[in-house]
């Protein structure tokens, strides 16, 4: 582990970008970027086109490390090149931003209320990649959209026991729970994740370290109890479909979390934009959103 990236997530100041639509999601991405899958044949193209609009965003002058702590990469996008260097080591040799890696491979279909993560039978190779590349977390989602209290006990043991894998691997894991912001019961759920989660914790490795990636919460500093256990990094809060301007308001309120926003950070962002009108637009986003992570 580079002990000085570790320092930087623990206690600098800023967010974490995701930057880490995977197959799935790269459409909707890409056609808000206004990019239309017309203009792609297959999903090498498809990747390709992410991939540049990915470049244009690391490389843009306002994606700059006194805002930005890190950044969440696809697997696609940590094979790939940024001027003649893979994606992470741009990132942290060229801009000071620590890379992570989104390591899970989708969602199974809603059972007990929550979707569990598929399998990863390869996540062994790819920690194994992921340590080559220089990556020094990892991120991996579940989704909760109902307060039952057996799936979100599934879910939680699911990302514990990927998570322990994950650090012995030498990597800090975030841990992904995401509760749906249009579910009925929201807070209900996040009461019952928040009690799992701590009793996870009770038991973990002394050594062990994680970090949480988490809904904004509908009570405000909801999660003080995690940003105050030793095994805790960090924890950062996803927009999970609010405008930037909600999401960044809610953030404000939940003072010690900071953003790792993926629509919300983008929005606004499209291929025709010149480049000073795209930096500038990019550059309020950042600066918004490093804002309501400090406070």
């Amino acid at each position: 582990m580079n002990d000085k990236q570790f320092e930087r997530i623990q206690t600098g100041k800023g967010f974490i970008a995701a930057l880490d639509q995977s197959g799935g999601s790269t459409p909707k991405a890409l056609k808000l970027y206004g990019i239309s899958e017309d203009r792609y044949s297959n999903d090498q193209e498809m990747f390709t086109l992410v991939h540049e609009m990915r470049k244009r965003i690391i490389k843009s002058p306002a994606f700059d490390s006194r805002y930005v702590l890190g950044a969440i990469l696809f697997e696609n996008t940590m094979d790939r090149i940024i001027d003649g260097q893979y994606t992470a080591d741009y990132l942290w040799e060229k801009k000071g931003i620590v890379p992570f890696l989104k390591v899970d491979k989708g969602l199974a279909p809603l059972s007990e209320g929550v979707q569990v993560m598929k399998p990863m039978n390869d996540l062994d190779s790819l920690l194994k990649r992921a340590t080559e590349r220089n990556i020094f977390g990892t991120k991996m989602r579940s989704v909760i959209k109902e307060a039952k209290p057996y799936g979100i006990k599934k879910v939680v043991q699911q990302q514990f026991d990927i998570a322990k894998q994950i650090a012995a691997a030498g990597l800090i894991p975030i841990i992904e729970p995401e509760v749906d912001i249009h579910s009925a019961d929201k807070a209900v759920s996040e009461r019952m994740l928040k009690d799992e989660l701590l009793l996870q914790l009770a038991v973990l490795d002394q050594n062990v370290k994680v970090m949480f990636k988490l809904s904004l919460p509908t009570e405000n500093n909801f999660y003080r109890e995690l940003l105050a256990d030793p095994h805790v990094v960090r924890v950062v809060a996803l927009s999970g479909g609010y405008s930037r301007t909600e999401a960044n308001e809610k953030l404000a309120r939940n003072h010690g979390v900071i953003a790792s926003f993926s629509r919300a950070l983008t929005e606004g962002l499209t291929a025709e934009q010149t480049d000073a009108e795209f930096n500038t637009k990019l550059s309020e986003a950042i600066k918004g959103i490093y804002e309501a992570s400090i406070k």
